[in-house]
């Protein structure tokens, strides 16, 4: 696959394919990576999904607004959304991340779109990096039930505790292990009122946060 037929796909051609390259260049591969525009992407990503959620919904209370767009920036979506351009097949990655399949790996192909969100961004502007997004967005944008939307476990822990008028949790790090592209996160749960403390695993800090809250809401529950 080349270059130009992702941008076919992307409904967008950059002046500056440099932009491109880059954001499909992981850290593993150079130096000049794409960390900074993932960043920027995640921010103008973030932005757009909350405006077209705010035109369409325009009765939803800010809640169910963040859950929504919740869902639609996760790393599953933009995952799914990356697999359907083949995003995969055209990175830049380090032998490392190459022996270990990580053109398959759900963080790297998510952070690849952010990326390219953010170098279209660069390109040519907020009207251009708009339409891309809503391209990109449009059937999950039409289908999306905001009826259909469930808390996150933290948040239904959360509701849960001030309910009974008490404390939040407290979340913790006890632990972080392996390489930089390959970490897993440990994470503690601690709800002193009940004398409930959780641990929770994931491959990012808030991944473990919602493993230990979710366990948390299962002891209150039993």
């Amino acid at each position: 696959m080349s270059l130009e037929r992702l941008q076919k796909q992307l409904g967008y051609e950059f002046k500056e394919p440099a932009l491109l390259k880059q954001a499909l260049t992981h850290r593993s591969y150079a130096s000049n990576n794409n960390e900074r525009l993932e960043f920027l992407g995640d921010g103008v990503l973030n932005f757009i999904v909350a405006h077209q959620l705010y035109q369409r919904f325009q009765k939803l209370p800010e809640g169910d607004l963040s859950r929504l767009r919740a869902q639609l920036v996760k790393e599953a979506t933009l995952f799914e959304i990356a697999l359907t351009l083949k995003i995969g097949e055209l990175l830049n990655l380090g032998e490392g991340e190459l022996k270990s399949a990580g053109w398959r790996r759900p963080s790297i192909l998510s952070d690849a779109l952010e990326a390219i969100i953010g170098a279209t961004y660069l390109d040519s502007g907020f009207d251009a990096v708009e339409t891309l997004v809503c391209k990109l967005y449009e059937e999950r944008l039409e289908n999306i039930d905001p009826k259909s939307i469930d808390k996150d476990a933290k948040s239904k822990l959360q509701e849960y505790l001030q309910s009974k008028k008490m404390d939040l949790a407290d979340y913790s790090i006890i632990s972080i292990e392996g390489e930089a592209h390959a970490q897993t996160f440990k994470v503690s749960c601690i709800i002193n009122k009940l004398k409930i403390t959780t641990l929770g695993e994931g491959v990012s800090r808030r991944n473990a946060e919602q493993q230990a809250a979710e366990l948390a809401l299962e002891e209150i529950s039993s």
